[in-house]
């Protein structure tokens, strides 16, 4: 993967190879600039390689035009960003149902409601994030990730705005979202204690996949 840094390309990836079975949890670690949110966006389709191939669920997302990859990416893929990413004029149960909607699907407010439940906001669901607190955004941004009964989902640095309270739910939340639906996750995270809890740690350094560990979660 390289990128354009006024006349000089700067590659942010190189030479990185692997596969990750259905339902795994897997953590991305590695200092700051190591590539890890371009890797976990080239996985989502957000970004696209200059070189090589990504096969999910075997189709070559590389090989998908915008709109291919937007539906793609709604049917199998859920992404937690770590802004948050909500739409401020939507309250945090519009938010939820937004990617239902844009699948043109109408119904959809049951689950929404149970997903929020799940994550203790039973209570805010016609709060705006302007009036929900960090965690709670968060937890916002993790229900709407799994309201498609994504296959996969995506999350960079989940708790890297948190307190390490806020944190540790979560994390927790993760888990149970994970056990429920059965979904793949991939975590981009300095927090060590999430990595520890993965089945599976890849660690880059400057652009490099240096390490693929199997790894006893203490899950």
């Amino acid at each position: 993967m390289q990128l354009s840094a006024g006349q000089r390309l700067v590659s942010i990836l190189q030479t990185i190879s692997f596969s990750i079975p259905r339902g795994q949890i897997v953590a991305i670690v590695g200092p700051s600039g190591s590539g890890k949110s371009t890797l976990l966006g080239l996985l989502a389709g957000l970004d696209r390689p200059t070189a090589g191939s990504i096969c999910i669920q075997g189709t070559d997302i590389t090989n998908l035009n915008e709109s291919e990859m937007a539906r793609f990416r709604r049917r199998h893929i859920g992404y937690v960003f770590q802004s948050f990413h909500l739409i401020p004029t939507l309250t945090a149960l519009e938010n939820v149902l937004l990617p239902l909607e844009l699948q043109g699907q109408s119904s959809g407010q049951d689950r929404a409601r149970t997903l929020l439940q799940s994550v203790g906001l039973e209570h805010r669901l016609s709060h705006y994030p302007i009036q929900l607190s960090g965690g709670e955004q968060q937890r916002v941004a993790l229900a709407r990730a799994f309201i498609s009964h994504p296959s996969i989902l995506l999350a960079d640095e989940p708790t890297g705005n948190l307190d390490s309270q806020t944190g540790a739910r979560i994390m927790e939340l993760l888990w149970q979202l994970h056990e429920i639906q059965g979904s793949t996750l991939v975590l981009v995270t300095h927090d060590v204690s999430l990595a520890n809890r993965a089945q599976r740690i890849l660690t880059l350094r400057d652009g490099h996949l240096v390490s693929d560990s199997d790894h006893h979660s203490e899950s």
